[in-house]
């Protein structure tokens, strides 16, 4: 399923950039998401985030299986799955959307580039649109990308029961790092 979702994401792009393409792709990007209030850790971390992007047009597709995330407690685990992300009903979480500064990004040069990335994030069966600031790393043909910004659960849909609204917050802290390399 996973190679499935990840040459998806490639054909996709393939079909979106005009011109020349220079694709990069990852298949072990990770999310790590914090919604503690400091009253208890709620906080995971998917490791098998799959992410492609092309840099020349900037077209940026990622994907990544909610039942991929790990907690520190398996009972918190499964209450993720099935109470809040309903994962049976919602099994992915995606983005689409495109790097609207690439061209400041010189990927024959080593070096540290901010980008900005807008497009549709999609959780829990809701899209909505985000701009997110990051950071790419350019080492030879890799490319290590960075980002951090924060959801509101309430705007996808995720509700907090009453006798958990103390211990999780109304949004959730997101970090996002992959780590690329160029498709040949």
């Amino acid at each position: 399923m996973k190679k499935i979702i990840l040459w998806s994401l490639v054909a996709f792009i393939s079909f979106q950039a005009a011109g020349q393409k220079k694709l990069y792709s990852t298949k072990t990007g990770t999310a790590f998401f914090d919604a503690g209030t400091g009253v208890e850790n709620i906080s995971g971390t998917n490791k098998a985030v799959m992410s492609v992007f092309d840099a020349v047009s900037g077209q940026m597709q990622s994907s990544m299986l909610v039942k991929g995330f790990e907690f520190w407690s398996q009972p918190m685990q499964d209450h993720f799955n099935e109470n809040y992300m309903e994962s049976d009903k919602f099994p992915k979480s995606t983005f689409s959307g495109k790097i609207t500064n690439i061209d400041k990004v010189n990927f024959s040069k080593d070096g540290n580039y901010p980008v900005e990335v807008k497009g549709t994030l999609e959780i829990h069966g809701v899209k909505k649109e985000i701009v997110a600031k990051g950071t790419m790393k350019v080492t030879g043909e890799t490319v290590a990308a960075s980002s951090e910004f924060v959801v509101v659960l309430e705007d996808y849909n995720i509700h907090i029961p009453g006798v958990v609204k103390d211990k999780l917050a109304k949004d959730a802290k997101i970090k996002i790092n992959c780590t690329y390399s160029l498709i040949k």
